[in-house]
């Protein structure tokens, strides 16, 4: 594999499994050092142990629920001390919480799918805007997926915080239009994730694209040849 991102640096939350962790392998075998954020430790340990087995580096672990939205603040200034930059952010992590009518929402329920779909996405910006601007070439990509385009019945929280994620990242790609900074949105299709089958429980997973095979469109994106700004790229 080409070194595409030889000595940058990458964050991805949500690593510790699925796309996040396939995303995160990914990166390391193109070159990057990778910062990797998950609730799970022992999920993060599983990723970086076959990232330290194929490419010899160990990854950067950041044990890190990101519901609890105030620690998420911490980390553009730890990146910033230890590296003195971010190169690439993916915001894959998500919750899909309980598919039901909208009058059966519980007040707690949305709040978590808010605080972890879109939420924890705006902190991340604010937090990784200052150390994403002192790469040559930052890379941000936010993880969404084709609920916004036909939106079913009972996947309405879900729904609106894919919806307000997508507003949220066009608005600041359109911001950052005169730097150096590049903010994408990638919906990767259909995916057999944890997330997937909570959805359709009756799907044979077997049968769907694995998170392996998704990882190269993150990797076009994440690379400083991209120039692509402010647009939703689907994986057929």
């Amino acid at each position: 594999m080409t070194q595409a991102l030889a000595g940058r640096i990458a964050l991805v939350t949500g690593a510790s499994r699925g796309i996040g962790a396939a995303v995160a392998k990914r990166f390391a075998a193109a070159g990057a050092h990778v910062v990797l954020t998950a609730r799970t430790v022992g999920g993060l340990e599983e990723v970086d142990d076959e990232i330290l087995q194929a490419t010899g580096d160990r990854a950067t672990l950041l044990p890190l629920d990101l519901a609890n939205l105030d620690q998420i603040d911490h980390i553009g200034p730890s990146l910033h001390q230890r590296f003195g930059r971010l190169d690439v952010v993916v915001g894959n992590a998500a919750a899909i919480g309980p598919l039901s009518p909208v009058g059966h929402i519980t007040a707690k329920d949305w709040d978590r799918i808010m605080a972890v779909n879109l939420t924890a996405n705006f902190r991340l910006m604010r937090t990784l805007d200052p150390v994403l601007r002192l790469s040559d070439a930052g890379r941000a990509i936010f993880v969404t997926c084709g609920v916004t385009a036909s939106v079913h019945p009972y996947w309405g929280a879900y729904a609106a915080s894919k919806a307000g994620l997508e507003t949220l990242v066009r608005a600041y790609a359109g911001e950052v239009t005169k730097t150096k900074l590049r903010v994408n949105l990638l919906d990767p299709g259909i995916v057999a994730t944890k997330l997937r089958a909570a959805g359709f429980p009756l799907e044979d997973a077997a049968k769907l694209r694995q998170p392996e095979d998704v990882a190269a469109g993150f990797l076009d994106l994440a690379s400083s040849d991209s120039d692509r700004n402010g647009e939703l790229v689907r994986l057929a």
